[in-house]
């Protein structure tokens, strides 16, 4: 069992704590783990804690709930990612309200080079469908991860076309793993986190509630790039996403619709009230994100194993199992090379045109692919 999520966890388990509170928490004492050893009288020094927060902090209770939640996310093969980590989202980092805690389950990489975010309503049209398959089908040369909520309408539709497409999609949840909402889209979860994953700041067991899902939109903007808002009502979930995305800076466009339909309300005041860019083709988020096509190198199907020290060989068939791109720190773990070592090994097959360097210490693999003709 990793001990060091055991404090980690504790923390949201305790009453009254919140992200912004449990970092400033966690800032004084200079770790989770010191937050529990930290004598009473000092926890009362520090600006936000009171008598009774302190209180449940000395308790054993948390942390006992904690080894409960850390042990069956291990058994199911729920990673926890805490707001320090690595492999944490870095759009979600800079964020003042950001989750202290992630619960994700999947194959995904959660700092991809690009992401798009597509929300609007649960009772999606079929000009709103039509149109959400468009944008996915058109965004696809770009290969960014598809991120929505999982949710009825636009939401579930632009996790099935990322499928179709074969892009990652991230499904950001409003309760806790085991508790997927709707029910119904079980299936599609699974089949996400074939190259995607399911993402929550709620352990497995935590039933959502009404006020989770406004939470769980801020996330979704978060991981965004963009965030296109395809069908909306004048009020809803999407419509918060949307605010959710201005205020963290995101660039928002709206898909414009019939002045005289009820879900294109939302979308034509976004653009009319100049919170939105018009979106009438992949062209316009190209433009204002400046979204250049590579050219793609030809692939051959064959690999000259011999060409290759044993550590490049194995480097190299970590990217064709990781889906062609793979963080530094990732890579190293996975290959237990060390990064002092792998760092020249990357280096050589960059010069060799085998991989490419991306930001966010992240590399693309741009050789043959077995199988590819």
């Amino acid at each position: 069992m990793n001990q060091l999520n055991i404090p980690r966890v504790g923390i949201t388990t305790i009453p009254g704590i919140g992200n912004v509170l449990a970092r400033h928490l966690i800032s004084y004492c200079g770790s989770a783990e010191n937050v529990f050893t930290t004598p009473k009288n000092r926890l009362l020094k520090i600006p936000g804690i009171g008598t009774r927060i302190a209180h449940e902090i000395r308790k054993k209770d948390p942390l006992e709930k904690a080894e409960s939640i850390v042990r069956k996310c291990e058994k199911e093969g729920i990673q926890i990612l805490f707001f320090t980590d690595n492999h944490y989202p870095y759009r979600l980092k800079e964020l003042y309200d950001a989750p202290i805690l992630l619960y994700s389950k999947g194959h995904c990489n959660l700092n991809p080079e690009k992401s798009v975010g597509i929300v609007g309503t649960r009772q999606a049209t079929g000009y709103g469908k039509a149109m959400v398959d468009e944008i996915v089908r058109s965004l696809t040369p770009h290969h960014p991860t598809i991120i929505s909520g999982l949710a009825y309408g636009i939401d579930y539709r632009a996790h099935l076309s990322a499928l179709k497409s074969q892009l990652p999609t991230i499904g950001v949840i409003a309760g806790g793993y085991r508790n997927l909402y709707p029910a119904l889209h079980k299936k599609t979860a699974r089949e996400m986190e074939l190259s995607g994953c399911i993402l929550s700041e709620h352990e497995p067991d935590v039933v959502p509630e009404s006020h989770f899902f406004p939470e769980r939109n801020r996330i979704i903007a978060g991981l965004s790039d963009v965030l296109i808002v395809v069908e909306a009502g004048l009020k809803g979930g999407a419509l918060i996403t949307a605010e959710y995305a201005n205020n963290y800076n995101r660039e928002v466009f709206a898909v414009p619709g019939n002045i005289h339909t009820r879900y294109s309300e939302g979308c034509n005041n976004l653009i009319k009230n100049h919170k939105a860019h018009i979106f009438t083709s992949s062209k316009d988020i190209e433009y204002i994100m400046n979204w250049i096509m590579e050219e793609i190198p030809s692939q051959r199907n064959e690999i000259n194993w011999t060409d290759f020290s044993i550590p490049e060989k194995k480097i190299i068939q970590l990217f064709l199992k990781s889906g062609n791109e793979i963080l530094i720190d990732e890579l190293s773990w996975k290959s237990q090379i060390p990064l002092n070592q792998l760092a020249s090994h990357l280096l050589n097959l960059e010069f060799r045109g085998f991989i490419k360097t991306l930001p966010g210490k992240k590399f693309r693999y741009t050789g043959p692919v077995p199988g590819v003709n």
